[in-house]
């Protein structure tokens, strides 16, 4: 017996029709969804920043840093 069968998939969406109604529920899966990309965008953006390091060092010191 598996934790999702085709009966417990169709359970579980009727009683999300019954509780949101058919109109709330595209707009709470695009939330999700918008949730769930800046949830990665974030864990890319992190480890990105901890790889990538800067040289903030000037080699000539009597000029003015470029712009």
């Amino acid at each position: 017996m598996g934790l999702l069968e085709p009966q417990h998939i169709i359970l579980i969406v009727l009683a999300l029709l019954l509780f949101f109604g058919g109109k709330k529920i595209p707009e709470l899966m695009r939330g999700l969804g918008k949730g769930v990309k800046e949830f990665k965008d974030a864990q890319n953006g992190e480890s990105n920043s901890v790889t990538t390091t800067t040289n903030n060092t000037n080699t000539n010191s009597g000029d003015k840093p470029k712009v």
